[in-house]
């Protein structure tokens, strides 16, 4: 199961980095339609949950420290979180569709939102990496012998 935690963790990075590939996509679309983001919703809130939702469960089948399956969640939460400022973004809109102040810095919000659940899941493939290699994930005391340098 160790394993299958190490293997989860890196398909949900691929997925993260792809998302921002999405992103770019969306963006750069000419002339962006509707479905200019297809690929980035679709990843977002199907794909990257469902993912995360495995690397949590191959995590609590490969017994990995509280702390660890915890940090595995958490990009569940950043992912509605995103949502919810996708939304703020989208609603931050005048009356005649431009942008506000306030829907840009929230649409920039999402931008650093989706990079922190990058950062969580590199710590979270980490931690699958010591755990599959038997070293020390943080949670348990390391036992030096005296006598030897820590």
């Amino acid at each position: 199961m160790r394993k299958a935690f190490v293997i989860s963790s890196g398909v949900l990075l691929t997925a993260f980095a792809l998302q921002f590939v999405f992103a770019a996509v969306g963006g750069f679309t000419k002339p962006a339609g509707d479905g200019a983001y297809a690929l980035h919703s679709v990843n977002g809130m199907a794909v990257i949950p469902v993912l995360t939702l495995l690397t949590v469960l191959f995590a609590a089948l490969a017994r990995a420290p509280g702390r660890l399956v915890g940090l595995a969640v958490l990009p569940l939460g950043l992912v509605v979180v995103q949502a919810l400022l996708a939304m703020l973004a989208n609603a931050g809109t005048d009356a005649v569709g431009v942008s506000t102040p306030f829907g840009l810095v929230i649409g920039g919000l999402h931008a650093v939102n989706g990079i922190v659940a990058v950062h969580v899941v590199v710590g979270v493939m980490r931690g699958a990496r010591r755990l599959a290699a038997g070293t020390p994930t943080g949670d348990a005391p390391v036992v030096v012998p005296q006598g030897e340098p820590a």
